[in-house]
């Protein structure tokens, strides 16, 4: 599957300014290194909080039989297999998923853990998404959207391929609401997540990567702006975990 980059000037690579066509490989690389840990690292990084996160994040999906989703960033497929387990709770035909990421090593490494029946798995780039328009009952995108390059882009592109009525679900790391949190947040991942990152996947670059994207990442009104800029509406803002995380909601009317 072809994949296409963005040109223009400049893009945030952690704390860094790189050429805006370069970001994409960065990128990739980071997840190429760190896809084999990947969900261990998760757990180490969150202290398995991750887990309420994107049980909250279903929840709110409102998952139903038949129904398609499109998980966006998917990488090995948590969010995608949690949706079809929960849409079977319910009576009818079974709800359908593609796991789209531009990492190829993030997909292998999910269906490693098991493909669950009705999940498709596609290596695509969340700003230029290979799909039908309006072909989606449920686009999400856990913890990927501060990666891309031009997030109004991949924002335009999800909204795009959701159906009228469709339901956007964004989970992604974002501003602790107290100063308190803010600190003890800061302490743990400036300090604890690269050596972690160093003990126990042997490379302590990536992980103080991602924690200097989450600080670039918009906080919590001014990506819900973007989200409206984008054609999302009746966009709604949940903080989790005292900010440390946010799930962003919005429907393709």
């Amino acid at each position: 599957m072809t994949q296409t980059g963005h040109s223009g000037e400049t893009a945030s690579f952690g704390f860094r300014e790189v050429p805006r066509g370069e970001k994409q490989s960065l990128v990739r690389g980071v997840f190429d290194r760190s896809a084999r840990r990947y969900d261990l690292m998760n757990d180490l990084m969150s202290l398995g909080i991750h887990r309420v996160w994107k049980d909250i994040t279903i929840t709110r999906a409102r998952p139903r039989p038949g129904e398609h989703l499109i998980d966006v960033a998917g990488g090995t497929g948590d969010l995608a297999r949690a949706f079809i387990a929960r849409a079977g709770e319910k009576p009818g035909p079974a709800a359908t998923a593609i796991v789209a990421d531009i990492n190829e090593e993030m997909l292998r490494a999910g269906i490693k853990r098991g493909s669950a029946e009705g999940i498709e798995w596609a290596v695509a780039n969340a700003e230029c998404l290979p799909f039908a328009q309006e072909s989606a009952d449920c686009v999400m995108i856990g913890f990927g959207i501060r990666n891309v390059t031009d997030r109004m882009q991949a924002l335009r592109e999800m909204h795009r391929v959701l159906k009228p009525g469709g339901r956007f679900l964004c989970l992604e790391f974002s501003r602790p609401v107290t100063r308190a949190v803010s600190r003890a947040y800061d302490l743990w991942s400036f300090r604890a997540i690269p050596e972690l990152g160093a003990l126990v996947a042997k490379d302590r670059d990536s992980y103080q990567y991602l924690v200097e994207s989450i600080r670039r990442f918009p906080h919590q009104e001014a990506f819900a702006a973007e989200m409206r800029e984008a054609g999302f509406a009746n966009v709604k803002v949940t903080n989790l975990s005292g900010g440390i995380a946010a799930l962003h909601t919005g429907w393709k009317v």
